[in-house]
């Protein structure tokens, strides 16, 4: 090589920037917009919670039993009933979804940072978060309920919530069964490592076939929800000190979470949920199936509920299944329509996806004091929601926008 063609090579690679961002293979604009929208279902179903025809009636105190204001902070006088249907639709699938989704890009992460690098990672952007979600924004989440109670002083607070014998987390119990869940299936990935394209190599058979995927879910779940389903009631929880879960949908989520790393693992475009598939293409029918399924699973339970049958096991074990059919559907119809439609980037809606953990993780307290400050208004039930929701996701986005400015937080959330 002559002095010239080496000067001019030496040119080139410092024209070259230092670092160029390589392809991030976590990354899908569908499954990031979709994951950014069910954060917004969670803000507003928080929201609904107090104006919820069914929501009890104010806690005297913390340490009185039941304890329903773990579930419903705020109580207000003012009802709507669509806040009940929002809450009813939001409860049959978007925390299965959530753990789909979070499955989804699990399994290329750990072959590129390995067993550790991967556990070293989810502690920090999934433990870290959780410890001060449960140790900070917990608190000041619930401090409004026991302003309500009548009861006032940070003191008589601190007391008797120092008595519950629990730590109460409010939603950040996502976010630690999550962090138990990745463990596992790092230990799966451990002594198998190629469970994961088996199981997607499965799937993919479906890739032509939404219908049977849709089967292959309901067949999948049905077994294992069913069972704990029938032995503990929806409202039943498990709780060790912060940490805590629904108890009969444990391992419901965790088949979710574990299909979503078999899909992951084939590959997403490759799969079911490829932006030009059969699932894309028939979004219409996926939606149109996720209401009317909807709606006739809340007119079955209004009916059981209704007519004294709730005690019966065989209705009870109806109700049970139609909820495995009706969390699949929703769940299904909501991927095809992410991946139909969310396609391009939109700065706004770049912004609220980059966002979404952090608002996932601060929303609870600026949910339960805005409900609270809105509780001697005379408006509707519907207006107060509407306030409460508006304002609550934007002062949540604005708190993780500011907070991301932070190098240390920015690394975690």
């Amino acid at each position: 090589m002559s002095l010239a063609q080496t000067v001019t090579s030496v040119s080139e690679l410092r024209a070259v920037p230092r670092k160029v961002r390589a392809p991030n293979t976590d990354y899908n604009v569908s499954i990031g917009y979709l994951r950014a929208f069910i954060t917004v279902l969670v803000v507003a179903h928080h929201a609904a919670l107090a104006y919820a025809t069914f929501a009890p009636p104010v806690a005297p105190s913390l340490t009185a039993q039941p304890r329903w204001w773990q579930a419903f902070p705020i109580v207000d006088l003012h009802k709507w009933s669509g806040a009940d249907a929002l809450v009813g639709f939001n409860d049959t699938f978007f925390m299965s979804l959530m753990f789909f989704i979070s499955g989804l890009f699990l399994w290329k992460s750990v072959q590129r940072k390995q067993i550790t690098g991967f556990l070293r990672d989810r502690a920090l952007r999934l433990g870290v978060p959780f410890l001060g979600a449960a140790a900070i924004i917990a608190p000041l989440a619930y401090y409004p309920t026991y302003l309500q109670t009548g009861n006032h002083g940070l003191s008589g607070f601190l007391h008797q919530w120092l008595s519950l014998g629990v730590w109460p987390a409010g939603p950040a119990w996502f976010v630690w069964l999550l962090l138990a869940f990745d463990f596992v299936a790092a230990g799966l990935y451990f002594y198998r490592p190629t469970w994961g394209e088996a199981a997607g190599c499965f799937f993919a058979r479906f890739s032509g076939k939404p219908v049977r995927f849709f089967g292959c879910l309901i067949a999948l779940s049905a077994p294992v929800y069913l069972p704990m389903a029938m032995k503990f009631s929806p409202v039943s929880w498990t709780q060790f000190g912060p940490l805590a879960f629904q108890t009969n949908r444990l391992f419901h989520y965790f088949v979710y979470f574990l299909l979503g790393i078999s899909l992951g693992a084939y590959g997403i475009e490759r799969g079911i949920l490829a932006s030009g598939g059969k699932l894309a293409r028939r979004w219409l029918l996926w939606a149109v199936a996720a209401l009317m399924v909807f709606a006739a699973t809340s007119a079955l339970v209004i009916s059981v509920l209704t007519t004294g049958k709730a005690a019966s096991t065989q209705w009870q074990a109806s109700i049970d299944l139609v909820f495995t059919i009706t969390c699949a559907t929703t769940s299904v119809a909501m991927l095809a329509v992410f991946v139909r439609f969310a396609k391009k980037s939109r700065r706004t809606f770049d912004s609220l996806r980059d966002n979404a953990y952090g608002i996932y993780l601060v929303h609870y307290a600026f949910v339960s004091w805005l409900q609270y400050a809105m509780l001697k208004s005379q408006l509707s039930g519907f207006a107060k929601l509407s306030i409460v929701l508006s304002l609550a996701i934007a002062l949540s986005w604005i708190t993780t926008a500011a907070l991301r400015r932070i190098p240390a937080v920015a690394r975690v959330i």
